[in-house]
């Protein structure tokens, strides 16, 4: 693995493009890449948010794999509701306005909650834990042609990075394409 690019965006998103022959990758969050604002934040503040990332994540190739780690402060909801698309069956509480925000965003950026897709403890789902409280806020996203490349996506229960925050770990196996090589062949005359 090789860095070809680290940018810092926003004071609050960092992206690092990276070059693969063949690897397993283990992203881990947070150390977000992104933070969005807090429940009590202004409407506004959550709107500007989701517009510098819309940008971001536009400004990224198609072709190029794209994951984003990030404390979304929301809760994306139990069942997929016909979001089938862009989440899996594995969440809990129920689905709060961030939340929604977050299931938008994916799909307009054709990404996944990758979160979602895989049956856990409740102890490997929970991302945030305060005086008693349990919640889901910190999720992983790719996009959506790359899920299948995702082996697992957890929570360390325990290991807290940041306060109150607890280390999700996603293994990747990125595996990159062949360049075939043009090989030119000259016909002999006879």
């Amino acid at each position: 693995m090789v860095w070809i690019e680290r940018e810092m965006v926003l004071h609050h998103q960092v992206i690092l493009k990276e070059e693969y022959s063949k690897s397993v990758v283990e992203a881990i969050s947070p150390s977000p890449s992104a933070y969005a604002p807090q429940v009590g934040c202004e409407m506004e503040e959550k709107e500007r948010f989701w517009s510098e990332l819309d940008k971001v994540v536009d400004g990224v190739p198609r072709k190029e794999r794209l994951v984003i780690g990030a404390d979304f402060n929301g809760h994306v909801g139990e069942g997929n509701r016909a979001d089938e698309e862009v989440m899996g069956r594995y969440v809990f509480k129920e689905r709060s306005v961030e939340g929604q925000m977050v299931v938008d965003f994916a799909k307009r950026m054709e990404m996944a909650v990758v979160n979602t897709y895989f049956k856990k403890k409740e102890k490997h789902r929970v991302t945030y834990k305060s005086g008693g409280r349990c919640t889901q806020v910190d999720f992983v996203l790719c996009r959506r042609c790359n899920l299948k490349e995702i082996g697992d996506c957890k929570v360390l229960a325990g290991d807290s990075v940041a306060r109150q925050h607890w280390m999700v770990v996603c293994r990747m196996v990125w595996e990159a394409k062949k360049k075939r090589r043009r090989v030119r062949t000259e016909r002999r005359k006879r």
